[in-house]
């Protein structure tokens, strides 16, 4: 599991200039771009916009087959044939290793079933490929909150936040969580 050193030290790689990252973080062209100005968003309007369009960028692998077989997976998933969604998502991620999005997809089928253990997996190797994959940050803050873990997931909330300032249901999250990690005022 992702824990509170590992979000610590992936907030302040995610601060490093791009051409500092590891070569391990294998990232599509423009989306570091868009993914800073998603930060520094001031309005719901923009920010949804931009998250749109990062996550457009994501879906694409730049193999046509790799992409084929994400699609198809994300269909077996929608359709709730799950398992075929995994199998199909472990034959695009033998094609496109580096695809964050896979892993990522791939963490919510394991989630859906159940298997946080396998989600989490796959979301560390998502943000090993896209540390500021911000569906990812929260996906582990939902896995930490589901084995009662505030403070971890508090943290990986707030670094979703860093990237997303508009994710609603996260930010309701650091809210309900704020007094139990922070403190009350007294």
């Amino acid at each position: 599991m992702l824990g509170a050193g590992e979000v610590a030290a992936q907030a302040r790689q995610d601060r490093e200039p791009p051409n500092r990252r590891p070569a391990a973080v294998a990232r599509p062209a423009g989306v570091g771009e868009l993914l800073d100005q998603l930060s520094a968003a001031k309005d719901e309007a923009a920010a949804k916009g931009l998250a749109v369009r990062i996550e457009r960028i994501w879906r694409r692998s730049g193999s046509d087959t790799a992409d084929l077989l994400m699609s198809r997976a994300v269909a077996a998933i929608s359709g709730g044939d799950v398992p075929l969604g995994i199998e199909l998502l472990d034959r695009t991620l033998a094609l496109k290793p580096d695809w964050a999005e896979a892993w990522s997809q791939r963490a919510t089928a394991f989630f859906t079933l159940g298997d946080y253990q396998r989600a989490m997996l796959d979301l560390q190797e998502t943000l090993r490929r896209e540390p500021r994959h911000f569906n990812a940050l929260a996906g582990v803050g939902i896995i930490f909150q589901a084995y009662g873990d505030e403070k971890n997931a508090f943290a990986a909330y707030r670094r979703a936040l860093a990237v997303h300032p508009f994710l609603e249901n996260v930010r309701k999250s650091v809210d309900r969580l704020s007094p139990n990690v922070e403190g009350r005022d007294l």
